[in-house]
């Protein structure tokens, strides 16, 4: 069992952690720190954190999947999900309920086999479509409400990485994918 910052605990006999095969994130606030940072140019760029990649590419080596929906757009965005091999990402989503079902169509998974990684309002009705809401530890308080779990991390520093790891110790898969990775030692970007 573990138990998270919000005090709940996650028993891995739950049925719903064997449920999830896709992980959808948002951007700014969970995959990032949510700091938006801009040059003299005006050109955007983000901090993303390399324990996020690293439990992105280990979700992936256990043959789940990936999608980000943000509001926002950039370049720098669409250059990190493609190091990290995330095909499915909606950018600029006004309607993230839609980005959710247009992704889900497209990994061929139900809402309810998704897990949904928010920390702010935009994140509400997207959370309440999946099987899984979670929250980062610092997310909103509206957003904590609504969540099954809260990572210890916050956004943008190991919250995803934390994810992956519940859910595939909850599916049973986390010790032999640490074992193989070690045993091939692959050179992955994270």
């Amino acid at each position: 069992m573990n138990v998270l910052s919000n005090g709940k605990s996650l028993k891995s006999e739950e049925p719903s952690w064997f449920d999830i095969r896709a992980i959808v994130m948002d951007v700014d606030g969970t995959l990032t720190d949510g700091g938006i940072y801009l040059d003299d140019a005006g050109e955007e760029f983000k901090r993303y954190d390399a324990r996020d990649g690293l439990g992105i590419a280990m979700w992936h080596r256990s043959g789940g999947k990936t999608a980000v929906i943000t509001g926002r757009k950039g370049l720098a965005l669409t250059h990190r999900m493609r190091e990290l091999h995330i095909e499915n990402v909606e950018q600029g989503a006004t309607d993230k309920v839609a980005a959710l079902n247009r992704i889900v169509s497209c990994l061929g998974v139900t809402a309810a086999q998704c897990a949904f990684v928010g920390d702010d309002i935009p994140d509400l009705a997207v959370m309440r479509e999946v099987g899984v809401a979670v929250a980062v530890a610092d997310a909103s308080c509206e957003i904590l409400a609504v969540a099954k779990i809260t990572t210890v991390a916050n956004g943008g520093h190991g919250a995803i990485r934390e994810l992956v790891e519940i859910i595939l110790r909850g599916q049973g898969k986390w010790d032999a994918l640490v074992a193989a990775y070690s045993a091939n030692s692959p050179t992955i970007i994270h």
